[in-house]
């Protein structure tokens, strides 16, 4: 799969840009600063109805409305909007594109400064998922907002709602870290790798710096994408969808090919692929993969991890996924048992659910009106 297309979307995003930039942790600094983003409600006078969402690792600020580049709804359509669960009526939602990104936050598809616009590429620096909620932070004070009511998000999205309620209690008042850990298992480092790998061995990854020949490392890239979206369903969500279902009129008796699709599955996760490389920037996947890999709440304050959360006044809804094998309810179990060990007002709840890891991001009614009910109850609690 050798692609001729420019390798970077080139979209004009909302952004806010910060000229003194942000110090990471990994001690450089970067300026400016841009933070990509979008908005959904009306902040009211108290300026206390924020609700942040933070995307996981290939989602975007798009989360409710028209994706400039692919043309589709929103990654969280079915939740977020008027009337919904997360009612846009009645909150002021706010995505932000994750520091590293590509989709408008600085990252390394977004031009240097000082460089002629050349892209970062692979010399963009190591972020973490802390440098990514420091960037948010910047945002929402940009927006005038001192407290949010909320904070939600599912896979890394969950990890950064864990590091805001770590990092900036007084900044929110509620949080939900939904299908998540407190770090990643070596398991997950390991899939991830692969997908590194796949991307580092495509021909015309070039070392990272493929726009010079106006290509994307595609193949690379694709496979990547293939072998993440193994671990976002279950294996009854891949039988129930697929089972071992020919395309065509292919038998398995016939004269058989490895160059073609053979199964459904096959052609569905192949899909996945192609369709992903157009939006995504392959530079960018490496960069937030490592992110999430670095990812360690616990290591962060002396291995204990309850420390995270002392004198916590942040109220909590921890929610996990039944057939979750990437980031399975023991993992969420012990978030809550660390709130608990720190006094928090926690709530908990497991979803019985066969799709695997992204039913979080699918038609999960118990999910969403656990959600619901916990935002109208928080925002209840603060007159909002």
């Amino acid at each position: 799969m050798t692609e001729t297309v420019a390798p970077f979307p080139r979209v004009e995003h909302q952004r806010a840009v910060f000229d003194d930039g942000i110090a990471l942790d990994c001690g450089v600094a970067i300026a400016p600063l841009a933070v990509a983003y979008r908005t959904y409600g009306t902040l009211n006078a108290a300026r206390s109805n924020a609700v942040l969402v933070c995307h996981a690792l290939t989602g975007d600020q798009y989360v409710a409305d028209k994706h400039p580049v692919t043309g589709r709804g929103g990654w969280w359509s079915n939740l977020i909007g008027p009337g919904k669960r997360v009612d846009t009526d009645r909150f002021f939602v706010i995505c932000a594109n994750v520091l590293g990104g590509c989709m408008g936050s600085t990252g390394p598809a977004e031009p240097r400064d000082g460089k002629d616009g050349e892209p970062w590429g692979t010399e963009f620096p190591p972020v973490t998922i802390r440098d990514m909620v420091r960037a948010q932070k910047r945002l929402v004070e940009h927006l005038g907002i001192e407290r949010l009511l909320a904070v939600i998000g599912g896979s890394m999205g969950g990890m950064q709602v864990l590091e805001w309620a770590a990092t900036y209690p007084d900044a929110v008042f509620a949080a939900a870290p939904i299908a998540c850990a407190t770090h990643h298992s070596a398991q997950n480092i390991a899939f991830h790798e692969v997908g590194r790998a796949a991307i580092h061995n495509d021909p015309d990854w070039k070392r990272g710096r493929y726009w010079e020949d106006g290509r994307i490392p595609a193949q690379g890239l694709a496979v990547a994408r293939m072998v993440a979206h193994i671990t976002y369903l279950s294996e009854a969500a891949l039988t129930r969808k697929f089972g071992r279902r020919l395309r065509g009129n292919t038998s398995p008796t016939g004269a058989l090919t490895f160059l073609e699709d053979v199964f459904e599955v096959e052609s569905y996760l192949r899909y996945q692929g192609s369709s992903f490389v157009r939006r995504f920037d392959a530079n960018s996947y490496l960069t937030i993969t490592r992110a999430m890999d670095y990812f360690d709440l616990a290591a962060a304050h002396d291995g204990a991890l309850h420390k995270a959360f002392t004198g916590t006044r942040t109220r909590f809804l921890v929610a996990s996924f039944s057939s979750d094998w990437l980031f399975p309810t023991a993992q969420s179990r012990e978030i809550v048992r660390a709130l608990n060990a720190a006094a928090a007002n926690t709530s908990f709840v497991e979803i019985a659910s066969d799709k695997g890891h992204d039913a979080f991001l699918l038609e999960e009614p118990d999910f969403h009106a656990a959600l619901g009910g916990f935002l109208v109850g928080a925002a209840e609690r603060i007159g909002v």
